[in-house]
């Protein structure tokens, strides 16, 4: 098998997996589809509720590395009683990138509450599409 064509089980291999801790007791990671044309892969990774400023995105070392740290306090205070509460979600995926990557030409957007990274192929690494040659 090619380097190109496990590209999808290397590339979305995840490495760590620290969980977003829920007020019911369960831990999730956000959702992410991820999608493979000839040029690029597009993941998506749904966040609901977030501001762009709340996600970290870096290449290192040859990992992608999506994060996130989310603190919020409210406070109400009434002629009897004052609510105070905190609350703190954080996560972390890391993907092993292979060489057929162009990491300086990954792009992220937030909008909708998805966050879209369209991670693109080296040149050479695209695939020729299939030309018919007549024959005389």
């Amino acid at each position: 098998m090619s380097r190109t064509s496990t590209l999808f089980n290397d590339l979305f291999d995840d490495v760590r997996l620290p969980s977003l801790d829920l007020d019911n007791g369960f831990s999730r990671l956000p959702s992410a589809n991820v999608i493979e044309n000839d040029k690029a892969f597009t993941v998506e990774l749904a966040a609901p509720g977030m501001k762009k400023s709340d996600f970290d995105v870096n290449v290192d070392n040859g990992y992608l590395t999506i994060s996130s740290e989310k603190e919020d306090e409210v406070e109400e205070k009434k002629e009897n009683y004052t609510r105070h509460e905190f609350s703190y979600n954080s996560f972390s995926r890391s993907f092993l990138l292979p060489d057929t990557i162009d990491t300086e030409k990954i792009k992220a957007k937030y909008e909708d509450g998805i966050l879209k990274l369209s991670v693109p192929k080296k040149q050479e690494a695209i695939k020729n599409h299939k030309k018919t040659i007549a024959i005389d």
